[in-house]
């Protein structure tokens, strides 16, 4: 069966997901053998136009529904209190103006950002006590948190389910926390992928190239200038290095906010949430804003995998689970 007869529909049962129905198509070598994200094919009997075909595969390819799927987790929020909830991954620390490890001048929150790994943001919103990532008033014997030494993040992103997982890594006991599960959006379809799809599978380290944009702030995006968050939202988080896959290269690729569309109505701008549990991007990761401002406020300092796979039991998970 060749691909321009065939396309995707969704919401398989777990099943399904492990019984392996496979996309057929040619690889380079020109063997047919690649299986594709667990979502069934249906054969059409007449050849179809490939702008046809697209528009399809985006009605009926859907992330899979069952009960991993509708799991939820989030414990966000205990990385930032400096009660006794807090997680074993951050410590709590008072703020004072004059530190041994500065010299000269008073020490901001940057310098503490900069001292213990954690990023402003990180800092700020435990500060603030709240989804603030940029008040960053403090005034001495005031509390916070930061990051731990021996910590790093492992992200698990499920291809048919549109879906990721969070965890910290605690490397001095070899633990690893559930931090939270968030929707995604995904790459479209795509035949000449391994996964199937224009988001690629294996391990990939998270890059230190990050940005924020705001609304008015413009750059180039497949060469032509555009509104940077109408593209890629309030933050960009690129992929560095392939660590093991089948061989994409990460340039180009990482995590970002739903774009940004302007609503004549109210005359601003709203996020395209519809790209969020989807199948529409060009192989990034999407983030509503929210979650992508969280997760960069956490990852940007610290060393980050993302692992990308078809199904989540895949997923080659460091350390020893801890439950909350």
């Amino acid at each position: 069966m060749s691909i321009p007869k065939a396309i995707f529909i969704g919401s398989l049962s777990l099943l399904t997901v492990i019984g392996g129905l496979a996309l057929i198509k040619k690889n380079k070598e020109g063997k047919v053998d690649v299986p594709a994200p667990a979502v069934a094919i249906v054969e059409v009997q007449e050849e179809v136009p490939v702008a046809e075909q697209e528009e399809r595969s985006k009605q009926y390819l859907k992330p899979v529904q069952d009960e991993v799927a509708e799991q939820e987790e989030d414990q966000i929020w205990r990385l930032f209190t400096t009660g006794k909830q807090k997680l074993p991954i951050v410590e709590t620390i008072r703020y004072k103006a004059r530190v041994p490890w500065l010299q000269g001048r008073s020490a901001w929150v940057t310098d503490y950002a900069a001292h213990y790994s954690t990023s402003r943001h990180f800092i700020a919103r435990s500060l603030n006590r709240k989804k603030d990532y940029y008040t960053q008033k403090v005034s001495p014997g005031d509390m916070f948190n930061i990051l731990k030494k021996d910590v790093n993040f492992y992200l698990v992103i499920d291809l048919s389910r549109c879906k990721m997982w969070f965890y910290g890594i605690d490397l001095s006991s070899n633990e690893r926390y559930l931090l939270k599960t968030y929707k995604v959006g995904l790459g479209r379809f795509d035949q000449d992928s391994y996964s199937g799809l224009l988001t690629p599978r294996g391990k990939f380290s998270l890059g230190d190239k990050v940005a924020t944009y705001k609304p008015g702030m413009m750059g180039y995006f497949q060469e032509s200038e555009v509104e940077m968050v109408r593209v890629f939202g309030t933050r960009w988080i690129p992929f560095s290095e392939e660590i093991s896959g089948e061989g994409d290269s990460p340039r180009g690729y990482g995590f970002h906010g739903a774009p940004w569309v302007y609503d004549l109505e109210t005359e601003s701008y709203k996020e395209d949430l519809s790209t969020i549990g989807s199948y529409e991007s060009d192989g990034c990761i999407r983030l509503i804003q929210g979650d992508i401002e969280e997760l960069y406020a956490i990852v940007i300092t610290k060393p980050t995998v993302v692992e990308i796979v078809t199904d989540f039991h895949e997923a080659d998970l460091p350390g020893e689970l801890v439950e909350k």
